[in-house]
C-alpha cells in the first residue's frame, strides 16, 4: 500500500505540473494531436484555465491522496469521459484524427495511471475518525 501510495504521488505531481505547464506547449508544437482549433481561438485559453487549475490542485492533493480523492478521482472520471468524447468528434470528423494519437491517449493514460493507482478503501484512521464523529 505504501508503495502504491507513493507512485500515486509522483503521478499526481506528473500530471500536475503536465496540466499546469505543459498542455499549451504541446498545443503549440503539434495542434493536430492537441489543439482542436486553428488560428485564434477562446476555446483554448478556456480549456488551459481549466487544465491548468487542475493542475494546481492535483500538486496540492500529491502531499496527502487520501485526504483528496474526490478531487482524483474527479480527474479519472472526468479525463476518461473527456477521451471518450473527443475520440467519438476525432472519428466522426477526420481532419481531427491526430486526436486520436495525441490528447485522446494522453487523457486515457492519466484515467488509468491514477485508477489503478487510487486506494480502494478509505486508511483505517479514517474510519476510527468517522466513528468518533
Amino acid at each position: 500500500m505504501e508503495i502504491r501510495l507513493r507512485y500515486l504521488r509522483i503521478a499526481l505531481v506528473a500530471f500536475g505540473l503536465i496540466f499546469t505547464l505543459g498542455i499549451y506547449p504541446l498545443t503549440i508544437l503539434w495542434p493536430d494531436g492537441w489543439a482542436w482549433h486553428t488560428g485564434h481561438s477562446d476555446y483554448i485559453w478556456m480549456i488551459l484555465s481549466i487544465y491548468a487549475t487542475l493542475g494546481i490542485f492535483l500538486l496540492l492533493a500529491a502531499r496527502n491522496p487520501q485526504e483528496h480523492a474526490s478531487l482524483i478521482w474527479f480527474t479519472i472520471w472526468s479525463s476518461l469521459v473527456h477521451a471518450v468524447v473527443m475520440a467519438v468528434e476525432a472519428i466522426g470528423q477526420p481532419m481531427h484524427a491526430g486526436h486520436l494519437l495525441g490528447d485522446v491517449p494522453a487523457l486515457l493514460i492519466v484515467a488509468v495511471l491514477l485508477a489503478v493507482l487510487m486506494p480502494r478503501r478509505a486508511p483505517i484512521s479514517t474510519h476510527v475518525a468517522a466513528a468518533k464523529a
